[in-house]
């Protein structure tokens, strides 16, 4: 496994910009499973939800999740829902145990409401962002805080900053 940091959290945390800057930093290729189940579906993750379901996409990010952990070198960025599925865990919690950096994406409700606004590739937000918003993250909290080996909030920070304050916590 030549993963360097896997970043966990919630819409609206970063993930994708923070990875980009991180493995641009690190001068390593940046992968975000989201992009992969995508391609593999050949539609979005709404449409998936849509035209699927939940359930099908969770095994689809399931099984991008696998394959990144198993193939990709640099950094990876894994859909806010994926650390939740309990195999997700066992095989994030055997990457940190091999020495593998988890970082958890911290945000305040306050910074993410503009993030994330009323963004229809967001399908769990749908209806009232900040309320779905904040019915995730009471579930996913304690998951995202289990996970983690490096936990920083993005609030008011740029991805480079985030990057850096990770690096500094790899170190």
């Amino acid at each position: 496994m030549n993963v360097r940091a896997v970043l966990i959290g919630p819409p609206g945390a970063g993930k994708t910009s923070v990875g980009t800057a991180l493995a641009r930093a690190w001068g390593v290729a940046f992968r975000d499973t989201d992009v992969d189940v995508e391609r593999g579906a050949g539609m979005s993750v709404a449409d998936i939800f849509v035209t699927q379901s939940e359930a099908a996409f969770r095994e689809l990010e399931r099984d991008a999740l696998v394959k990144a952990l198993q193939e990709h070198d640099g950094v990876l960025s894994v859909g806010g829902g994926a650390p939740l599925h309990p195999l997700s865990q066992d095989d994030l919690r055997s990457y940190a145990a091999g020495g593998g950096t988890v970082v958890f994406l911290d945000v305040s409700l306050a910074a993410v409401a503009p993030r994330v606004g009323l963004n229809a590739s967001r399908p769990l937000l749908v209806g009232n962002p900040r309320q779905q918003w904040l019915a995730l993250m009471k579930d996913r909290r304690p998951v995202y805080e289990s996970l983690a080996t490096v936990t920083v909030l993005t609030d008011d920070l740029t991805p480079d900053q985030v990057a850096q304050q990770i690096m500094e916590k790899n170190a």
